[in-house]
């Protein structure tokens, strides 16, 4: 996902490129990690349909990683707007100074 900084504020002329990508990319990683935290409660613990809990923990490792994966993809594609919003709010914060 690209986050574009509106230009009409004249924050894009005042922030380099470089720190636009990394305030972007710092922004995206803090969405992808309350998507992460707000898909938790969708994983089950659960290995089968018996109900019956795993008593290995590699599960949960697994589980884990997919629930990242997943939240990293759903901030890349635009996510909930958290990260574009982030990314605007500081923008105007910095052009405030």
């Amino acid at each position: 996902m690209t986050i574009a900084l509106d230009g009409a504020n004249g924050t894009s002329s005042q922030l380099g490129v470089e720190r636009r990508a990394k305030l972007a990319d710092a922004a995206q990683q803090f969405e992808a990690m309350m998507l992460q935290e707000l898909l938790k409660p969708m994983r089950s613990s659960e290995d089968d349909l018996s109900g019956e809990k795993s008593e290995d923990s590699s599960f949960d490792t697994i589980a884990s990683f997919g629930t990242e994966a997943v939240a990293k993809a759903i901030s890349r594609r635009g996510g909930l707007g958290i990260a574009k919003q982030v990314v605007q709010q500081l923008s105007i914060a910095n052009h405030d100074k």
